[in-house]
């Protein structure tokens, strides 16, 4: 599919049709139905006010939101999307349970082994928070393994935990990639942390807002840490404790299992 560029107006008249043959059959997505989503209370006209009057909650917003100007479609409207947020904090150089290296090092050689596995038609892209800065290292896009795998290698262990930050930022370049697709696809933020977030970093609030108003899957692995951590949340994130590197690989290896071209004995070999 060529490039096509999209202005607001062409965003909302493709709200309300289908701009992908076929579409019609594909099941309604949260934020990308063909109809807007509106609560049946607000279509039965005004309520007589009274004792007991049910009064309508407002209809949730539509995912993702309309862009502000100009912008281009993605060539894959239909992509899956991981975008890794890697925690570099100073305590990712302790040696526990990462086998005789620092938890850095095994963390990074997690992530080139999980990159080197994401499909070819998917997008991965990478963000870091060393010396407590947050860095966006590698963008969301396709064809860019070896420059993942190369960030990766670059990051070195530094500074505090500002998870609520990092998620934040990490989500935003999601929803950004979800205008480009029309808010088709999949939309996977993948956070690697050995800890728990620095004061006023709590990243719970955040993290059940993005869950319930939007399509955005929460993957975390923590790493040496156990089950108590503020983002295992049962029922709402997906949370794998890794007390060793192979249980770290193995966390990873379970995000991509849901993809149709996804390898596990490929994963594992390598």
């Amino acid at each position: 599919m060529n490039a096509l560029k999209i202005t607001p107006l062409l965003l909302a008249a493709a709200a309300m049709s289908c701009l992908l043959p076929g579409c019609e059959d594909r099941p309604a997505q949260h934020g990308s139905s063909s109809t807007p989503q509106t609560n049946p209370a607000t279509q039965a006209g005004p309520q007589q006010a009274g004792a007991g009057a049910a009064v309508a909650k407002p209809a949730a917003a539509p995912w993702p939101p309309a862009p502000a100007g100009d912008m281009i479609l993605a060539p894959n409207l239909l992509a899956a999307n991981y975008y890794v947020v890697l925690d570099g904090s100073g305590s990712m150089t302790d040696k526990q349970c990462s086998g005789g290296t620092s938890k850095m090092e095994a963390a990074k050689n997690a992530l080139k082994e999980f990159a080197a596995s994401v499909p070819a038609e998917a997008n991965l892209g990478l963000l870091a928070f060393t010396e407590s800065r947050i860095r966006e290292l590698v963008p969301l896009g396709g064809g860019n393994r070896k420059q993942f795998a190369e960030a990766v290698t670059s990051v070195a262990a530094s500074g505090e935990t500002p998870l609520r930050s990092a998620i934040t930022s990490g989500y935003a370049k999601l929803e950004a990639q979800a205008m480009r697709q029309l808010g088709y696809g999949r939309y996977i933020l993948v956070v690697v942390t050995d800890g728990e977030a620095s004061m006023s970093e709590d990243p719970r609030a955040q993290v059940s807002w993005m869950l319930a108003s939007t399509p955005v899957e929460l993957h975390t692995i923590g790493f040496c840490i156990g089950q108590n951590h503020s983002l295992n949340m049962p029922g709402r994130t997906m949370y794998k404790a890794a007390d060793n590197p192979a249980a770290l690989r193995q966390g990873l290896a379970e995000v991509l299992a849901e993809a149709e071209t996804f390898d596990t004995a490929t994963f594992e070999a390598q």
